[in-house]
């Protein structure tokens, strides 16, 4: 029996690298299409790579002839808030445009299977926390907006052409490869945790904290932060689940544990053994005090349950290959 090959678009990021070793130690066939803006040639160590753009409509036409995908997995997204609202147009091109090239390619050639890297952005400001997936869909900026579009755009394509989907809204992807050889790698870096690790290794003078005055417990935000590799496997329990029910789904993916700036800042001190400077400062606009997923919609129907689900997991794991791989 032939393997089932898998397409991930944005293999070659921080989540999808992750992925493409994932389905090829469970048995599949992978083919990564990744246009290296943002990801890195040496992170695809399994599979095949095809170096193209989504916005490349006659790329995709050649890929799909070419391969029999029995599914598609897609994180080739920009995910910077900030970026997305001082220049939208970039994001509704890659996110929305481009993501529309990829779903018609799809609808063309009858694959009927589709795992989408969504987010809790589409929520906007907590109404209630934790979070389900019933909470009102408000997203506040651009980037959340792409992201909650696509997500309706997927509903009428499953009404329309039969196209299956099921959606990943996560909360705070963190952590790295437990054996070392897959890691965090963004330009620049956004996300806390590696922020606070440059942090304590030298890489950065010092980590910023933005206000102290949040009605959590510290005065600082709480977060949900969930290791790289159960979002990874939620992406192959949800894909196995489309191939089995032939059903469109969504889920919330988080720890439903939220740490604070100051948690992360601590267990960085505690894991590496280091000292280093912080710095606090003013609030930033927009930033809800508390974001904390309901995932047990995800627990219950795909049968997953997160394996490296303390703070100390996913810090000791980022910081054993902090920079040991060059850009």
């Amino acid at each position: 029996m032939e393997k089932q090959i898998v397409l991930v678009v944005g293999g070659a990021g921080f989540i999808g690298s992750h992925m493409l070793k994932m389905l090829a130690q469970s048995g599949y066939h992978t083919v990564c299409l990744d246009n290296l803006s943002t990801g890195y040639r040496n992170a695809v160590h399994y599979g095949e790579l095809v170096i193209g753009d989504l916005a490349d409509i006659n790329c995709l036409e050649q890929l799909f002839t070419k391969y029999n995908f029995s599914g598609v997995i897609h994180f080739a997204s920009y995910i910077r808030v900030e970026e997305s609202v001082s220049n939208p147009a970039k994001y509704y091109q890659n996110n929305l445009h481009n993501t529309l090239n990829l779903l018609n390619t799809m609808v063309h050639h009858n694959v009927s299977s589709f795992i989408f890297s969504s987010t809790a952005a589409i929520y906007g400001d907590p109404k209630y926390s934790p979070i389900d997936e019933i909470h009102p869909k408000l997203p506040i900026n651009p980037y959340g907006r792409s992201k909650w579009m696509v997500e309706q755009i997927l509903e009428d394509y499953d009404h329309a052409y039969g196209l299956k989907s099921v959606r990943l809204r996560y909360f705070n992807a963190a952590g790295a490869d437990p054996n070392g050889k897959l890691s965090e790698r963004h330009i620049p870096e956004t996300h806390l945790i590696p922020l606070v690790l440059q942090a304590a290794s030298g890489q950065r003078p010092n980590i910023k904290v933005f206000g102290q005055d949040y009605d959590t417990p510290d005065g600082t935000c709480i977060r949900d932060y969930i290791h790289v590799d159960d979002l990874c496997m939620a992406h192959l329990l949800a894909l196995k689940k489309i191939w089995s029910t032939q059903q469109s789904h969504a889920y919330n993916l988080g720890n439903g544990t939220g740490f604070s700036v100051l948690d992360v800042i601590d267990e960085a001190r505690k894991v590496t053994g280091r000292k280093f400077p912080v710095i606090m400062a003013k609030r930033r606009p927009g930033d809800p005090s508390i974001l904390v997923a309901d995932s047990s919609l995800a627990k219950r129907e795909l049968n997953w349950q997160p394996k490296y689900f303390t703070l100390k997991d996913m810090m000791t794991h980022a910081w054993n290959v902090l920079g040991r791989i060059e850009n």
